[in-house]
């Protein structure tokens, strides 16, 4: 497992690798003027992105489908039309990320859901319309609106995140990415923390144009911050190699995925996690109101309160997550996760549920943290966005089908159930839970054990060599 972390891992950013940035002893607190620059644009972006998706659900909730029978199912028509792309575009945008230069996919997909929120201003109503009654599109007009722009957006965000990531391994030391994933990790809980709140007074005050204003200007935001980064030159190479067909460049990054232990670990051991937490996902708001008998007007409370612990956890992690190791940091995040829900499933008031709450934000923090590194760390260049579209879509569906399962459970089968074991009384959200956190703690002790039989594989051989076999793989070049 230790060799994984060691000082000269088979990375993207290795010291082997011609593209290899400046050397950490010049790191400063944002390690480097292009990662300075990279993490100024997702600041921003992701502020924009946490005040718009919070304003959409209010505006469909509380003014579009106001009073109308299916206006939980208009709110959720958002979260589907976000999600879908995962699956529909997500698995073969990698290809299309590892073939194009990065820094060039990171700049369209900004430009792209710039033009498309801005957009959005003219379902909203702002500006009169043309040939239409009343100059203003229908109710089912405007929510086809919303669902279609929403889709398209996060169809950009599938090709501009792995793009992201393989310049994040361009621009960044290899000793230095976990800091960097850290300062993601801090703006990331920041941004969840002021953006929501900040949701709901911008629209009664001001109107829901003001928020897609918003989302509209930190996308051109990112896209001056990205255009003033300098990759290194060489990065382009891989980008200007011959390509096979589109097929079997899928069929290689796949094939990839499955045959590197490190990846296929992962990939278990988050699928087993994530199926316990979707859980909580599905049912936590009814978990407070029943198990700790408070006042839903108070349920947003608790998602800060976790947002705060996942802030400290950004900062410790960022801080000893080279010292411990990143393999031993992800089974142990996940060992430490799986234990603060197993704690928070026998709660039954407010104050103590809140105080396990935020400390189960920190390895939810350090476990994020770990896992971009080491993933760039045993993954060569040309195949991060390949890498990035097998793990991504799986993880998604895996905590889907655990939420649909959960919210099923405890509405039919579970929904009646009272029982009490060892001197413990057990309901039907605390049970639910219960499992979902054992299911973490498993996962943890999978992710131990076979993390520590494939630590030798990716780092133990040197970046060259890997490279070499890559490009007999791949059928690339001379």
């Amino acid at each position: 497992m230790d060799a994984i972390t060691g000082d000269t891992p088979a990375s993207p950013a290795s010291p082997a690798s011609p593209a290899s940035p400046a050397s950490p002893k010049k790191a400063g607190l944002l390690i480097n003027r292009d990662f300075a620059l990279l993490w100024l644009g997702q600041a921003i972006s992701s502020a924009g992105d946490f005040v718009f998706d919070t304003t959409l659900v209010v505006w469909i909730a509380t003014q579009l489908a106001v009073g109308q029978p299916w206006a939980p199912l208009a709110v959720s028509g958002v979260l589907v039309a976000a999600t879908l792309p995962i699956f529909l575009v997500g698995p073969f945008a990698g290809v299309f990320a590892d073939r194009w230069d990065k820094r060039r996919t990171m700049l369209a997909m900004d430009a792209a859901r710039a033009a498309l929120i801005a957009l959005l201003l003219l379902a909203a109503g702002i500006v009169p319309l043309p040939f239409l009654p009343g100059g203003q599109l229908s109710l089912p007009q405007r929510l086809a609106a919303v669902y279609a722009i929403v889709f398209l957006a996060a169809a950009c965000a599938q090709f501009f995140t792995p793009a992201r990531t393989a310049l994040l391994g361009d621009i960044v030391e290899a000793d230095l990415q976990p800091r960097a994933a850290s300062l993601s990790q801090v703006t990331f809980a920041l941004a969840t923390i002021i953006g929501p709140p900040l949701a709901a007074p911008l629209l009664f005050a001001f109107g829901v144009q003001w928020a897609l204003v918003i989302n509209a200007a930190s996308f051109l935001a990112s896209y001056l911050a990205i255009r003033a980064i300098r990759p290194p030159r060489q990065t382009a190479s891989a980008e200007r190699a011959p390509r096979a067909s589109f097929l079997r460049e899928w069929g290689q990054g796949v094939r990839f995925y499955f045959g590197n232990r490190v990846l296929a670990t992962l990939l278990v051991a988050g699928v087993i996690a994530v199926f316990g937490a979707g859980a909580l996902n599905a049912l936590d708001v009814f978990f407070v109101t029943q198990n700790l008998h408070a006042d839903p007007t108070i349920y947003g409370v608790f998602g800060s309160v976790y947002a705060v612990g996942a802030l400290l956890g950004a900062v410790l992690g960022g801080v000893f997550a080279q010292r411990i190791g990143l393999t031993r940091l992800v089974w142990l995040s996940l060992l430490l996760l799986g234990i603060g829900i197993l704690a928070f499933s026998r709660m039954t008031s407010v104050p103590p549920a809140l105080a396990v709450l935020f400390v189960t934000g920190i390895p939810q923090a350090t476990l994020n943290i770990a896992i971009g590194p080491l993933v760039l760390r045993v993954t060569p260049r040309e195949l991060i966005g390949r890498v990035m579209a097998v793990l991504n879509p799986v993880i998604t569906g895996a905590s889907l089908v655990s939420i649909a399962i959960a919210g099923y459970l405890a509405s039919t089968a579970l929904h009646d159930f009272h029982t009490r074991v060892a001197g413990l009384e057990l309901g039907p959200l605390d049970t639910i839970f219960g499992v979902a956190a054992l299911l973490i703690i498993v996962g943890a002790l999978y992710a131990a054990v076979a993390l520590r039989a494939a630590g030798g594989e990716a780092t133990t051989q040197p970046f060259a060599r890997r490279r070499a076999a890559l490009v007999r793989l791949l059928h690339i070049g001379p």
